[in-house]
């Protein structure tokens, strides 16, 4: 029996779809964690140091001298590289480090795309410890309005838009706070973009040998204009015209293509306008959160499936289900304590709502972004189009009352 590692973060909550794609595969699982584990019930678990990349690949040999592997896989961020160099250690299929050191820091991806010309924001570093000159340079050098983000982290935590000089400045301040917090080194520095115009939508695909299939395209139908960007509702199949899509679709492959991306699961972000796409982030893992429940392929495959497949080396073929789906994230309004949701039941009964699923306890604290860096919970929508199942998320998101108690 084939056998994998994936490798996630203990404060993840995607453990039980891979799980569940692993037995439709029909293949054995090890759960690698970073903190001592708590699937044992469900699969053979380890504890495995992914912040520490080296010591994860040295683990990652042992456990593969007492159980082979076939393939390793990262759900997360704080995986991939771990993924990338135990699999190069083993000889099993992988990306190159340097491809996904890359993805996760925004400054050198930058870098790479400008090298490759890639269509992308206007940018500038702004260095640790940077003084008010230093950011009005950085600003004036991107032009305004611009985005001030931390090179190393995701789920919009830490971005900010400026659209005035002193803004920049006070945003470039909270930003390094925020940074700070994340436990991100004081030298590490910031990135100034030039804000892009136009719709946003996401990505998902998965690459074999650097050919990348397209497993969807979501719309992002409310505006993300700023000041922070807190993501709210996806739609797939995507809206675009034609030959905006195209272009969505060929800047991907273009970054795919400067990064150095071969293999594996990938999620991107892009802005397009007149046919012309810019790239705002690349990830070399699936798309966060639980938000691969809103899609199912050919007899209700799921994304994870079609990730584990891949990584074992089995070609399957991509059949996207005829439905549309969406998802909406249930953001977190002001911080505090969270005490629950108002709603949910209403928002069930919604036509083409097909499950809310929380995912913060109550009684835990809460910061919505930019200093938080995750949602609450999820909605899904399933229907005939995708302006259906716009609609149906719409008009459960007014029905449900996030409810936030106390300070923090």
């Amino acid at each position: 029996m084939e056998r994998l590692l994936i490798l996630l973060p203990s404060t993840g909550y995607r453990a039980g779809a891979f799980l569940d794609a692993a037995r439709a595969l029909g293949v054995e699982v090890i759960v690698g964690c970073d903190e001592p584990p708590v699937l044992s019930g469900t699969a053979k678990a380890v504890e495995v140091a992914l912040a520490d990349p080296d010591a994860a690949a040295r683990s990652i040999v042992e456990i593969d001298a007492v159980t082979p592997l076939d393939a390793i896989v990262a759900v997360d961020d704080q995986g991939v590289v771990a993924a990338a160099e135990g699999s190069k250690q083993l000889g099993l299929r992988h990306n190159s480090r340097t491809s996904v050191e890359a993805a996760i820091d925004k400054l050198a991806m930058r870098k790479l795309l400008d090298a490759a010309e890639v269509r992308q924001p206007e940018f500038s570093p702004l260095r640790g410890g940077a003084s008010l000159d230093e950011v009005d340079e950085a600003v004036g050098s991107v032009g305004l309005p611009c985005v001030i983000k931390p090179t190393c982290l995701s789920g919009s935590q830490g971005v900010i838009r400026a659209d005035t000089r002193d803004g920049a400045r006070s945003a470039a301040k909270r930003v390094r706070s925020i940074a700070d917090l994340a436990g991100v080194d004081a030298s590490t520095p910031l990135l100034v973009e030039r804000f892009v115009v136009g719709q946003e939508v996401a990505v998902e695909g998965i690459l074999h040998d650097g050919d990348l299939s397209v497993v969807a395209v979501f719309d992002k139908p409310d505006p993300l204009e700023g000041p922070f960007f807190e993501e709210s509702i996806y739609v797939t199949p995507s809206r675009l015209p034609r030959r905006d899509l195209h272009a969505v679709i060929e800047t991907t492959r273009s970054t795919v293509r400067a990064l150095g991306l071969t293999q594996g699961a990938l999620h991107a972000e892009l802005r397009v306008k007149d046919a012309k796409a810019s790239l705002i982030e690349i990830a070399a893992r699936s798309i966060g959160g639980m938000c691969s429940n809103a899609m199912r392929f050919g007899d209700g495959r799921s994304l994870e499936y079609l990730i584990l497949a891949e990584a074992l080396g089995r070609r399957v073929e991509i059949e996207r289900s005829e439905e549309a789906s969406g998802v909406l994230m249930l953001s977190i309004p002001r911080a505090g304590t969270f005490v629950g949701l108002r709603g949910e039941r209403e928002a069930l009964e919604v036509d083409g709502i097909t499950g809310v699923d929380v995912r913060v306890a109550p009684g835990r604290p809460v910061r919505p972004v930019p200093e938080g860096d995750r949602y609450l919970g999820f909605v899904f929508a399933r229907a005939t189009s995708p302006d259906a199942v716009e609609a149906a998320l719409r008009e459960a998101r007014d029905l449900i009352d996030v409810v936030v108690d106390g300070s923090i």
